[in-house]
């Protein structure tokens, strides 16, 4: 029998991650997580997840380099960061932006 549970997620009370992202809605084979307000930094340390992850950009200015290559991401850019690329993210103006991952990045201790 196919699934048929409706999950909802409330944004106030949706539980935060160790970086401060909020986490949403969340099946089986995708989550999404929502980084919000994030102030610039430099450069964050390059890391490969084992886990696809898409986003799109609410709010704000970034690069995500990627293998070597610089992107800009603006105000309804989407990206995309395959599973086990290299990559680190640069913030440089406040930045909101919603991701999905799969699988669920949270699962199983993939939370970074």
């Amino acid at each position: 029998m196919a699934e048929t549970t409706i999950k909802k997620v409330s944004g106030e009370t949706s539980p935060r991650g160790p970086q401060g992202e909020r986490y949403l809605a969340s099946g089986k084979r995708v989550s999404m997580r929502l980084w919000e307000n994030e102030p610039p930094t430099e450069d964050k340390p390059a890391a490969a997840r084992d886990y696809e992850t898409v986003g799109y950009v609410v709010a704000g200015r970034a690069e995500l380099v990627l293998e070597g290559q610089t992107v800009r991401l603006e105000p309804g850019d989407s990206w995309l960061v395959p599973a086990g690329a290299q990559h680190s993210y640069r913030i440089l103006e406040t930045f909101t932006a919603v991701e999905a991952t799969a699988p669920p990045a949270q699962v199983h201790g993939r939370d970074a």
